[in-house]
């Protein structure tokens, strides 16, 4: 996991692939259509470990790939307009009718014109982990905000991981235990079976 999902339907796209090894945890299994790459640091860019006859997307252009609506959105890795770590793209794709949003390792609050450029969401990607990226706070805060009907913490410490960023719990903290649904390591739904009203999915490594 860390930032790295696989959404597949009638196509299969891969965000933010890690080779594990360098990060202390397992590597990923990944076959791609699609493979977006929100930044360029190690733990976000190992097209390597990804198989398959793949499109590589690394910029905002809106574009229509494999049937999937794919669009970016700049952002920042710090919440010094990209002075100590770079910039991020925040990738909006849509697949099977669901609107996925992977915020990558967005290091800031996002402003009213960013959550506006997002447009609906209704599976929201969202680091948690602080030092690098937003901390758990400032997640739920966003998540209030951008209200997608599925809300996913990544980039958050688990056993083994060699980054130091804090664990899942900051995030959760004061979020009605019925809201928050552990799903293992991956799940499957349609588009009809999303909640109404936010739910927070936590995967396990």
């Amino acid at each position: 996991m860390h930032s790295c999902f696989e959404v597949g339907n009638s196509a299969t796209v891969v965000i933010d692939p890690h080779d594990g090894r360098s990060i202390g945890v397992k590597p990923p299994s990944l076959r791609a259509d699609i493979v977006l790459i929100s930044h360029d640091h190690f733990d976000h860019n190992a097209i390597r470990v990804v198989r398959g006859d793949y499109v590589l997307v690394k910029d905002k252009a809106p574009r229509q790939i494999k049937g999937v609506d794919i669009r970016g959105i700049n952002a920042f890795h710090d919440d010094v307009q990209g002075e100590k770590r770079g910039r991020v793209i925040l990738f909006q794709f849509t697949i099977g009718g669901v609107r996925f949003c992977h915020l990558g390792d967005l290091g800031h609050p996002l402003t009213d014109n960013q959550i506006e450029e997002i447009g609906p969401v209704d599976v929201l990607f969202i680091p948690v982990g602080g030092t690098f990226t937003i901390d758990g706070q400032q997640a739920r805060e966003l998540v209030l905000s951008v209200k997608p009907k599925v809300a996913i913490p990544m980039h958050f410490r688990v056993g083994g991981l060699s980054l130091s960023i804090q664990t899942v719990d900051e995030f959760l903290r004061g979020i009605p235990e019925d809201k928050v649904i552990r799903v293992g390591n991956e799940v499957d739904f349609e588009l009809d079976e999303l909640p109404e009203k936010t739910e927070y999915w936590v995967f396990s490594q």
